[in-house]
Order: C-alpha cells, then structure tokens, then sequence
C-alpha cells in the first residue's frame, strides 16, 4: 500500500507534540544547601558541642536540644566569621578568651519572671518572720536570670521586714549578659504585669518620654544585693561566711545526677545549718536527704 507523501511531515510534527521528557535530575553539591541550612551540621558537632558545655557549664545536652544549639551556636559563628562549626570548635579549643564566656552564654536557657513560683516567697516570709527583729540575713539567688528572682526575694525582705532590712542578698548567674540586665534594673512594662499596682508603686519608677513603657527598680533595692559571676560547677566560689538561706531553683534540671550531687555538696557547705534551699518545682532531691530534708513544696532544710 502507498504511503501519502505527506506523512513523513505528519510523523514529525507528531513528533514536536510529544511530551518533553525530564531532565535527568543533578545531584546537590554537598554542603550547607543539603540540609537547608546555612552551616553544615553533624552528629559529630552536636557530640562535640555537648562534650564542651558539659565541661565548662555542667549543662547536659540530650539529642533532642539538636535544632536549639544549631540555632543559638549559628549566631557565634556569624560573629567570629567562621564557615562550618567544626571550624568554630577547633578554633574555640585552642584558646581560652572571652568567646568562651559567648559559647555558654549562647547554651544557657533564662526563663523567669517576677514572683515566679509565688510559694515560695511566702515561705520565705515566714522565715523571715521566725527570727527577732534587727538579725541579720544572707541570701544567695544562684541563678539571678535576668533580675526578676532576686528583685522578688528582697521585695519580700522589704515586705516582712521593714524598710532597710539587715538583709544583702547575693544574686549570681554564669550567663554575663544577663547579670547585666539584672544590675540595670530595667524592665518593660509587659514583664511586671504580674505584680500588684502597690508593689509597682513602691518599689519601682514608671520611665517618661524616651523611656515610656520601662520601669526602673528602685535604689533602695538594687543596693540591698551584689551581682557576681559563679559557674556552679567550679570549686571556685567566692563566699566567705555562710548563707542564711540559698535559693537555686530550675538549675539542677540541666545536669546529670553526678554533678547534682556535687552540687548540693557544695551548697550545703555554704549554707548554714537550719537554712532553706529553695529548688525548682520539676526538682526532687530525695536521694540526698543526707544533706537536706524536706520542709515544704520545693524547700529543703539543712541538714
């Protein structure tokens, strides 16, 4: 049978009208564009991260914590102008300056607020209240955040006590940037929305023009307490006579149990026997009641 001539030209315009196939597709360069990320990120940095923080701060890491360090350790390698974190580690290792103090501030997790755990600052009242007027107190806040603790307990003092208390409180952090916000004394308005408009009124100042929307904490309580650096897990502690009463609430959490208990060694040594540690409400030290029994929802006596 005859073809029509014309159906070579059919042929390839049926041709044209098939579908293009697709392209054979091209692997990724390996790199930061894989996982999405501007740095590349391992098990082998996350391992190497969780190592470090553990020796410098105590604080252990469990692998779901891998987008939180990702995340805040990013920043540090921005600000050193490192490329990868393996980068970043190995140059962190070989000296010993201030991006140290940066590495752990950058790992540490300060969630507080005025009052927090209100339980406790009416036991602490009542403590207060236990002993004669004119007796002298010392209080350690040993993780002062952002100044919210500390700034409740000597409000308290104040309350129970009298204006002018013989009360000096000593409100420490490992995290430097924090303390620094703790010392200032400033708040926004929104962060002192729990507290009472007497407490608002006598302890703090409203700011105006520029300042409009801060409060300020007033003298009479900033000089009643002294901010200090201490990294718990050192043998370094700088205190000289014992406390009264120590407050070390949400901290324990991030360490594993041995050094909870080198911990709690430690703070019974500086704490005065009859004096109350006030701890977290995820915190149990049952294992412990060597050294302290338990007094109340969250506070231990010395033992």
């Amino acid at each position: 049978m005859l073809r029509h001539p014309e159906s070579r030209t059919d042929a390839a315009a049926a041709e044209r009208r098939k579908p293009a196939r697709d392209p054979v597709p091209v692997a990724p360069p390996p790199g930061p564009l894989v996982q999405g990320r501007e740095f590349t990120w391992t098990d082998a940095d996350f391992a190497r991260v969780k190592a470090l923080i553990y020796q410098r701060a105590g604080i252990s890491l469990h692998d779901g914590k891998h987008a939180m360090v990702y995340s805040r350790l990013s920043r540090r390698l921005r600000e050193t102008g490192h490329s990868s974190f393996s980068e970043y580690l190995g140059w962190l290792e070989s000296h010993d300056g201030q991006e140290w103090q940066e590495f752990v501030n950058a790992l540490t997790t300060n969630l507080t607020s005025f009052f927090r755990e209100s339980h406790h600052f009416d036991i602490l009242a009542s403590h207060l209240r236990s002993r004669p007027a004119g007796t002298p107190w010392s209080v350690w806040c040993s993780a002062a955040s952002t100044g919210e603790e500390p700034y409740s307990i000597v409000m308290t003092a104040v309350e129970t006590l009298g204006a002018n208390p013989p009360f000096k409180l000593t409100a420490s952090d490992i995290d430097s940037r924090v303390l620094t916000t703790a010392a200032q004394g400033v708040y926004r308005i929104e962060a002192a929305k729990g507290l009472s408009s007497e407490r608002l009124q006598r302890f703090f100042m409203r700011g105006k023009g520029s300042n409009a929307g801060l409060v300020r904490v007033k003298p009479e309580l900033t000089r009643m307490i002294d901010f200090i650096s201490v990294n718990l897990i050192r043998d370094d502690w700088p205190f000289r006579e014992p406390f009264d009463v120590v407050f070390c609430r949400n901290v324990m959490i991030y360490f594993d149990g041995p050094t909870q208990r080198r911990v709690l060694e430690r703070i019974h040594r500086v704490l005065k026997p009859g004096g109350l540690l006030f701890v977290g409400h995820a915190e149990n030290f049952s294992e412990s009641r060597d050294l302290f029994t338990l007094r109340g929802k969250t506070v231990y006596e010395r033992r």
